[in-house]
């Protein structure tokens, strides 16, 4: 079944780590659910990649070795967890954040861990997939291994912009996929930035007018999925690590505006690439 149209391949980055195997876990359903073939890719320097003569031809040989065995264990965990999916394995050679960008220009979603080796052969440490998350040129899945089952929702966070379309629309294709709930938060900081609580506004007034204005055509596009809408009040970052606590996805949207200015270069995706208590989505939106 496919979730999304057009959908080429989903391309995961792998680098040895836990981490990155939970990443081709959850990128392997993902194939499942949209009906694609699933690519595992590692980099490595283009000189190890090259050299197979001189100085520096044993070190060379020992990096491809690793780096067949990466993919070697990222295509049996793909294969033991999702059977029925295509899965294809391939090298990078180049530095991992240049190189899994250019690689996803065929891929509708790219998947990485939340951080990974370090070092060398390291390859998703956290700047990698925050570079990736602001720059890929399509939708970037950074996986973090829940610290419970989650529940069967997705969460959205919006901010009433035209990019809040774009998210919606990932996030309910994701939810009627999982047959979840979709949650669509929209966060108003307050006055005071150290004050915030979760607290669903009785009057909501603008915000929520936009936030309804803004899903009403999403609900006749997805019949069967259930839509909650929320207007909150408090930290952008801090509310959406909440509502999500136990969510499947939290979705949002690599720029917008207001409250979530600067969604993926600033302060409050930063925050969400490093504390989000689950697979965070950032949906490609423009500039």
């Amino acid at each position: 079944m496919k979730g999304h149209k057009g959908v080429t391949m989903i391309l995961v980055g792998v680098d040895g780590s836990q981490a990155g195997l939970v990443a081709v876990g959850w990128a392997a359903r993902e194939a499942a659910l949209r009906g694609v073939p699933l690519t595992a890719a590692h980099a490595m320097p283009r000189w190890a990649y090259e050299t197979t003569t001189g100085r520096y031809a044993e070190v060379a040989r020992w990096m491809c070795e690793g780096g067949r065995s990466v993919l070697a264990a990222a295509e049996e965990r793909a294969r033991r967890e999702q059977p029925e999916i295509e899965v294809r394995t391939t090298f990078l050679p180049d530095d991992a954040r240049v190189a899994l960008i250019a690689a996803a220009k065929d891929a509708e979603l790219l998947v990485v861990g939340s951080h990974g080796l370090g070092g060398v052969r390291g390859m998703l440490v956290g700047s990698v997939a925050y570079g990736v998350a602001g720059h890929a040129p399509c939708d970037v899945v950074v996986v973090r291994e829940p610290s419970s089952p989650p529940g069967a929702e997705v969460v959205a966070g919006v901010d009433g912009s035209p990019a809040s379309s774009r998210v919606l629309e990932f996030a309910a294709a994701e939810a009627r996929l999982l047959g979840a709930r979709l949650r669509a938060v929209h966060v108003r900081a307050y006055p005071n930035p150290g004050a915030f609580g979760l607290v669903e506004q009785e009057d909501g007034g603008d915000d929520l007018l936009v936030l309804k204005k803004t899903i009403a055509a999403l609900r006749d596009r997805y019949p069967d999925v259930r839509i909650v809408e929320e207007v909150v009040h408090g930290h952008p970052a801090e509310l959406l690590r909440q509502v999500a606590s136990g969510a499947e996805l939290l979705v949002v949207g690599s720029h917008g505006h207001s409250t979530f200015a600067g969604m993926i270069l600033g302060s409050v995706s930063h925050e969400l690439l490093h504390r989000a208590p689950c697979p965070l989505a950032v949906v490609r939106t423009a500039r």
